[in-house]
Parts: C-alpha cells; sequence; structure tokens
C-alpha cells in the first residue's frame, strides 16, 4: 500500500496525465520554487541590510538597478515567445541551439551599453565597479530564464524548480559566507557572482545531458523571426523594468543613497509577496497558450478563473499589508529602516494592481497582441517617469512609491479596454464584481479583527496566521451563501 501511494504521488508530481493534473503538478512546484527561492534570498537581503546599514545596502541597490535598466536587452522577450511557440508546436524545439546563440549576442550587446553608461551614472569608482560586477551577474541570470522558457514549454516546472532552489541556496551560502566574513558592497557582488556562475554550470550540465543537447547554430533566418514576435515583448518588459527600477536610479543620481536604501527595503518585502502571482501567471501560460489554438470558450473559461484567483487574492494583500506594513518593518529591519513603513504601504498598494493586470497582459501576449501590450507598457513608462522627476525632488521614496501606484493604475484600465476590444476575451462579469464584493468584505473583517490592539501586538506569524484564518474561512462562506442566494433569487 506505501509502495502503491508513492508511486501514484510521484506519477502526479512528475508526469503530465490530463490539462487539470498538469495545471496543479506545475503549481505545485512553481510555489516551492518561488517559495523556497525567494525566501532564502529575502534572509539573505534582511542581513545584507542590516549589516551594511541603509547607506551601502543603497549603494549596492542603486547599482542593481542601474543594470536592471539595461539586461533586459539581452533578452527582448524571447524567453516568453520561446515558451509560447514551443508550447504550441513541439517540433519548434530544434530551433532552441539558434535561439541560444542569438541569446549570447544580445548578451555581449548589453555588456558593452552597461559598461560605456557606468561612466555617465555615477563618478564614484567604487559604485561603477559594482556596475560592472552586477551586470555580468544580472547577464549568467538571463541565461537560467531561457532554460526555464524550454521547462515551461514542455509543461515541466519540476526541473525549473529545483534549479531555481539550487541556485538560491549557493547564493545564499555564498552570500552569507561573504557579508559575515567580508562585508562590503565590492565583496557581496563577487559573492553574487561566484554564485551566479556555479549555479549556471550545474544546470547547463543538466539541462545538455537530460533534456536537450546544447550547440551553437548560426541561423540568421531564425533570429529574425523569434526577434520579429519578440521585440513588442521586449519592448515592453524594457517600459516595465523602467518603472520597476528608474525609481531608485533617480534617486541614487540625485544622491539620495540612503532613501534610496529605505526604499528598496520596502520594495523587497513588496517582491516576495509576488511569488503567488507569478506561480499563476506561469503555471496558466502554456494552457492558455494551446487553449488559444482550440476553442474561444475554453481560453475564456481558463483566463476567467485565472482573473477570479487573483481577484481572490489581490484584496486581502493590500488591506492586510497596509495595516500589517509597520509590525513587518519593525520585525524585519531594525529602527533605522522606519522611514520604509510608509513605503510599504503604498508599494503593497501597485502590488495588488499588479496581481489583476497579469491575466490582461498575458491573454494580450497569446493573443498576438504583443504590440498592444507593448504600447501599454510604454504609457506606464512614460507617466512613471514624469511623475518621478516631478515627485522624486520633493518627497523622496515616498514620490517614488505614488509615481510606480499611479503608472500601475493607468496600465490597468488600459489593459482592460485593450483585452476588450482586440481579443475574444470578456473581461468583465457579474461573476467578478460578486467576487469582488466578497473579497472585499472579507478583508476588512480581517482588518477589524487583527487591528485590535490584543491581537495586532501578536507575534507576526501569529499575526499573519490569524488573518489568513479570517480571511479565507469567510470568503469561502460568504461566497457559498452568494451562490445559494443567487439560485433561488436569479
Amino acid at each position: 500500500m506505501g509502495i502503491h501511494n508513492f508511486l501514484k504521488i510521484k506519477l502526479f508530481l512528475f508526469n503530465n496525465i490530463g490539462i487539470k493534473q498538469t495545471f496543479f503538478k506545475n503549481a505545485f512546484w512553481l510555489a516551492i520554487a518561488e517559495g523556497v527561492s525567494r525566501l532564502l534570498k529575502l534572509i539573505l537581503i534582511i542581513y545584507i541590510a542590516r549589516i551594511l546599514g541603509a547607506t551601502e545596502y543603497g549603494k549596492f541597490n542603486f547599482a542593481f538597478a542601474f543594470v536592471a535598466l539595461f539586461v533586459i536587452f539581452s533578452d527582448f522577450g524571447l524567453s516568453q515567445i520561446t515558451t509560447r511557440e514551443f508550447a504550441q508546436d513541439k517540433k519548434r524545439e530544434k530551433e532552441f541551439s539558434a535561439i541560444l546563440s542569438l541569446k549570447i549576442i544580445l548578451s555581449l550587446g548589453a555588456l558593452f551599453l552597461i559598461l560605456i553608461s557606468s561612466f555617465f551614472i555615477t563618478s564614484d569608482p567604487i559604485i561603477q565597479k559594482v556596475i560592472w560586477i552586477l551586470a555580468v551577474v544580472a547577464l549568467v541570470g538571463t541565461f537560467f530564464e531561457i532554460i526555464y522558457a524550454f521547462f515551461r514549454a514542455r509543461q515541466k516546472m519540476e526541473y525549473e524548480a529545483l534549479a531555481k532552489i539550487l541556485q538560491a541556496l549557493i547564493l545564499t551560502t555564498i552570500g552569507f559566507f561573504v557579508i559575515l566574513n567580508y562585508p562590503s558592497v565590492e565583496n557581496l557582488s563577487y559573492g553574487y557572482l561566484s554564485a551566479g556562475l556555479v549555479a549556471l554550470i550545474f544546470i547547463l550540465i543538466f539541462f545538455n545531458f537530460k533534456i536537450f543537447p546544447l550547440k551553437f547554430s548560426w541561423q540568421k533566418v531564425i533570429w529574425r523571426r523569434f526577434l520579429m514576435m519578440s521585440w513588442p515583448v521586449g519592448l515592453a518588459l524594457i517600459f516595465t523594468t523602467l518603472y520597476g527600477y528608474i525609481d531608485s536610479v533617480m534617486m541614487g543620481y540625485l544622491g539620495q543613497i540612503t532613501e534610496t536604501g529605505w526604499y528598496n527595503a520596502a520594495y523587497k518585502i513588496v517582491g516576495l509577496t509576488f511569488i503567488p502571482a507569478t506561480i499563476i501567471y506561469l503555471s496558466f501560460y502554456p494552457a492558455l497558450s494551446i487553449a488559444f489554438k482550440k476553442t474561444k470558450e475554453r481560453l475564456q473559461e481558463l483566463w476567467n478563473y485565472q482573473m477570479e484567483i487573483m481577484i481572490l487574492l489581490a484584496i486581502p494583500l493590500v488591506v492586510g499589508g497596509i495595516t500589517l506594513a509597520p509590525r513587518i518593518i519593525d520585525f524585519i529591519y531594525d529602527p533605522s529602516f522606519a522611514p520604509s513603513i510608509l513605503a510599504l504601504q503604498i508599494l503593497i498598494v501597485m502590488a495588488g494592481i499588479v496581481f489583476l493586470c497579469n491575466p490582461f497582459s498575458q491573454v494580450l501576449i497569446i493573443s498576438n497582441q504583443q504590440e498592444k501590450s507593448c504600447q501599454i507598457a510604454f504609457s506606464g513608462a512614460i507617466v512613471n517617469i514624469i511623475l518621478n522627476l516631478i515627485l522624486i525632488p520633493r518627497f523622496s521614496l515616498y514620490g517614488a512609491a505614488f509615481a510606480i501606484v499611479a503608472a500601475w493604475l493607468l496600465m490597468f484600465f488600459l489593459f482592460f479596454k485593450t483585452v476588450s476590444k482586440f481579443t475574444s476575451i470578456k473581461p468583465f462579469s457579474l461573476r467578478f464584481f460578486l467576487i469582488f464584493i466578497i473579497a472585499l468584505f472579507s478583508s476588512l473583517l480581517m482588518y477589524f479583527v487583527i487591528s485590535q490592539p490584543k491581537i495586532y501586538n501578536l507575534n507576526i506569524f501569529f499575526l499573519l496566521s490569524i488573518g489568513v484564518g479570517i480571511y479565507f474561512p469567510s470568503f469561502l462562506i460568504s461566497k457559498k451563501l452568494v451562490s445559494q442566494f443567487s439560485k433561488i433569487f436569479l
């Protein structure tokens, strides 16, 4: 009996049997990967911030943000298009060698841009050197993404999960060794570089012998075809990266290094909240790509399911995040990071909007409307840059936080309008409205409970557990009552 159960579990977690089983299998592995890797990285980041302090931590994040503005050129949307194309037609996998070769050329171009631009953004030789090191780190990271794209196309997220966990373990081990024994921004950068290279070597060896033989193929016809498909996604990612990192770069350029440290301390926590959104996005992407080739009804059904999950998660995230921000910052950092509290409360609103935007952005790419997604991202980037130029000099990190919220809010409305007009998806229904109301009611009930002084002052983990324990049962009960009411009166 024990062996039989073991084989059933193994079959469920390592084989693609049916649509629902494959989705839950992929979601399980992505949850493990994102949860473990991001948690390990967050723990490392917390110690880095505590040991280096807000100013030195700000230097590291300024350099990292600057690199991120350029490193997107090394992918230019290839990963997402590779997943889509390989998922829809497995015969395309033979073109992977050409895509990998193109990836190398794009990476070298991105590295050149970073090296040249670094001389214009800062005159500090230490920060310049950190930028150069982190540039290589980030480019190494983009090679993981193209490998993951192959795994996602085959809906083999268990391989991606194991790779991400390995990568996080190596980074955390080396990172802690460096920050505890040789604490400096420069040494930390070398630690990141060493960890990235070691992890990449392991993954490439596994991929070459277990999944697909690695080789180079200089086929310009394939390069041209994939770039023609990926450039709108690439531009959209560039614009998304702009409003994700331009704030830190602007603050650093204006000499607000300590404020950059406070801002990124809050942003790292918000990044942890993206785990469920990332899992859902990646789990649905291959299935939606396949559904697009079949029927509109199946595509709508899957999209509705994804959107309902996003609403279910976004509302309590915003309400709970704003309520618990002081406790979270106090628990994670030392008192010198108190200015991060308000930044976290503003940025958590942005996180909720991102949750709701993801299904819209995804279906545009799947429906071959990458250009529209690119235009929306461009609009968001322009608004964010303009608002940053106005608000950062006056309000520093809080101005940056308000700017990115405004940009994402604009994009949500543009996504809604564009999906309604250019795809077969119907983005609004009475069901979505009811789920939103139920989620809001349940979130307010959660707020009423956790904001009580005797509960609010409990250990943060107990407090989070109480919030979850209030919200989800309340949501499920309310949803069932509304469903019963609808059957009787509608």
